[in-house]
């Protein structure tokens, strides 16, 4: 399916590669920003039957990733992050639909008033240009990424990870077929045709001032080595320490559901809790039962004094794993005197990602929403439901978790920018 790669030879020849790769994505967004949302549709539906007819060769492809994976060492955290099977490849084609069937953000007046003079101001969404997303093992983010891009007429160029990269060309092969049937530039969604690292170093210069903004969706070094390093504006997609608050007034049977699901449904998702904290009120009735469903589903659980005297199999927790994102089937445990503690613990520990309370008190439940400071925050759900496609997003370029421009999960819409229009009939100003 894939083209050859090109051949390069040497960093002289790698950045030349770059530079080209942007000035086509460059000249394509340009095209993408003024195309009308049909013919962005017709490129989604197509990409969207293409996904679901070549899904044995996407499947075929990741077989080869994941073997090399696996004879790599890694984790099975990470083989899992890694994997697709058929029902994800689905999931990638359901969420392809879902972003084409959203309201197209590009051109969309947010807000308009006039002044005095009788002129009327407008605020207008429009892309943002051209983004590149640097991510690392799972291949399903090329999928999101481009159709997210496209959707809010922004060009992409994606950088995969090493681990990755077979299962990104069969998506990416799939992306452009889209582009063509719809008459859209392929550089539209452009894919770094090589595993050399030094590719990631490149685009964080820029480009040129080919790339307008950069999304790094990995690891805390991956984001760590992008903030540092990027000449350009960064969406800052941090680690999830996630956290559970379980409260005095809590379902049981309702805190074993929620608790169970955010570790255990996938452990090495960014939306997976990984400390759970306990009312001291709740510890009697609550702590064991829930210490021993984790432990009876395969997590290791590591605790306080308190949580270790629950159950043997518990072990000790220390300072570090409080700031922890294990991506595994590991979790921290601890008793908290109250709501404050709770929230002074997230606030001191956590990663402003997604945090939980579960509770049957209303009041406590709205304090919880209200004061912790995190991108999502959730009452008597699952943190597993930090995701695009959950918000109705059809998918995600990533969960932003700062405070400037974009925060949550970024969907079509967080991808544009505004101006503004102002409509005169020959005002001057005195």
């Amino acid at each position: 399916m894939s083209a050859p790669l090109k051949a390069i030879d040497g960093n002289a020849d790698l950045a030349a590669l770059m530079t080209d790769l942007a000035a086509k994505a460059r000249a394509a967004a340009r095209v993408l920003a003024l195309a009308p949302p049909e013919q962005k549709n017709r490129a989604l539906a197509a990409i969207e039957r293409a996904i679901r007819a070549n899904a044995p060769a996407i499947l075929a492809a990741n077989a080869e990733d994941v073997a090399e994976a696996r004879a790599g060492g890694m984790t099975s955290a990470f083989v899992d992050r890694l994997t697709l099977t058929q029902t994800r490849v689905d999931g990638m084609a359901d969420g392809v639909a879902t972003v084409r069937e959203i309201i197209d953000p590009v051109g969309a007046v947010t807000e308009s008033w006039q002044r005095p003079n009788g002129m009327t101001i407008e605020r207008v969404r429009v892309p943002l240009g051209v983004i590149g997303v640097i991510f690392e093992s799972r291949p399903n983010v090329a999928a999101d990424a481009g159709v997210l891009c496209l959707k809010s007429g922004n060009a992409v160029i994606l950088r995969g990870g090493s681990d990755s990269f077979r299962s990104c060309r069969a998506i990416h092969d799939c992306l452009v077929q889209g582009l063509r049937e719809a008459g859209l530039p392929e550089a539209a969604i452009t894919l770094v045709p090589t595993r050399d690292r030094a590719a990631v170093g490149l685009m964080l210069t820029g480009l040129n001032g080919g790339i307008d903004v950069i999304v790094p969706r990995g690891g805390k070094s991956l984001v760590a080595r992008v903030e540092a390093e990027a000449r350009v504006p960064v969406f800052a997609h941090l680690e999830g320490v996630n956290h559970i608050y379980v409260d005095a007034s809590a379902r049981l049977d309702m805190a074993k559901s929620v608790v169970l699901n955010a570790k255990m449904r996938r452990p090495g998702v960014c939306g997976a809790v990984e400390t759970l904290l306990i009312d001291r009120n709740a510890a009697a009735t609550k702590l064991k039962p829930l210490v021993e469903l984790l432990i009876d589903a395969g997590c290791e659980v590591r605790g306080d004094d308190i949580v270790q005297s629950a159950d043997a199999r518990v072990k000790p927790a220390s300072d570090e794993d409080w700031t922890t994102e294990y991506e595994d089937a590991i979790i921290s445990a601890k008793i908290v005197d109250s709501l404050d503690a709770a929230i002074a613990h997230i606030q001191n520990h956590g990663s402003h990602h997604t945090d939980a309370i579960v509770t049957e008190d209303a009041a406590a439940a709205q304090r919880f929403l209200n004061e912790v400071d995190s991108a999502i925050v959730l009452h008597n759900a699952s943190t597993q439901f930090a995701d695009g496609g959950e918000f109705g997003f059809g998918a995600e370029i990533g969960i932003a978790t700062g405070k400037f421009h974009a925060r949550g999960p970024v969907g079509a819409e967080q991808l544009t920018s505004f101006k503004y229009r102002v409509h005169g009939t020959g005002q001057t100003r005195p």
